[in-house]
């Protein structure tokens, strides 16, 4: 009898430690605090650097945009491309130098969906959280968050986030998926004294004369 209550003991401790590992309360409580961070600004303006590599095939790319973001809106600009997100439609602009064209979509309903604006609060479904190791850069204390998909079918198994444990910024963040990618995304010059209105994020044909409009909704 003995025995049984000892592993039993056992195996509720090893239930509890996993339980632990999977919903990190420390984790938890640092990322509450970025989201609600986030969620307070009335908008931020960033550029940022990107960077992809390919462990399988060894394809590797790098570049550098902006980006503006308020609540679920966003706008992305990248050096062949400008995506624009008002909460309701998606216009994604692309342009050559002798072509332009946007495509116009509706915006997605699915919440797993990794885009500027949710990022700030993907951990609250679907991924499981823990902290990582922590360093000190140009004297911010950058503590890393692990979220691993708790399905293995979604898209992205494994997202790094790296925030500023003082001041609960989001800083940078890496994203593996199912194909053997990492994409990091690192912000530069981050500006939060912005009020950024729906227009902002809206686009508008009229500036852009020309441009080839393919309406998808």
């Amino acid at each position: 009898m003995l025995k049984k209550i000892i592993l039993l003991s056992l195996l509720i401790g090893c239930i509890q430690t996993n339980l632990w590992a999977q919903k990190d309360p420390d984790a938890k409580a640092l990322l509450d605090q970025m989201s609600e961070r986030y969620q307070s600004l009335d908008g931020l303006k960033a550029t940022f650097e990107y960077y992809y590599y390919n462990e399988l095939d060894g394809a590797s790319q790098r570049s550098t945009g902006e980006v503006a973001v308020n609540g679920d809106r966003y706008k992305l600009v990248l050096p062949d491309q400008e995506v624009y997100n008002n909460g309701e439609t998606v216009w994604t602009f692309i342009k050559s130098n002798n072509y332009q064209e946007v495509t116009v979509n509706t915006v997605s309903e699915n919440t797993d969906e990794l885009t500027p604006s949710s990022i700030y609060n993907l951990y609250k479904k679907g991924y499981d959280y823990e902290l990582k190791g922590e360093e000190n850069q140009n004297g911010k204390n950058i503590q890393e968050i692990l979220l691993t998909a708790e399905s293995a079918k979604a898209q992205f198994q494994k997202i790094i986030l790296f925030v500023d444990k003082d001041h609960k910024d989001l800083l940078a963040w890496e994203v593996s998926d199912s194909d053997g990618g990492t994409f990091k995304y690192e912000f530069n010059e981050v500006d939060t004294d912005v009020n950024l209105g729906k227009s902002f994020f809206t686009f508008d044909p009229k500036k852009h004369p020309g441009v080839e409009v393919i309406d998808l909704r």
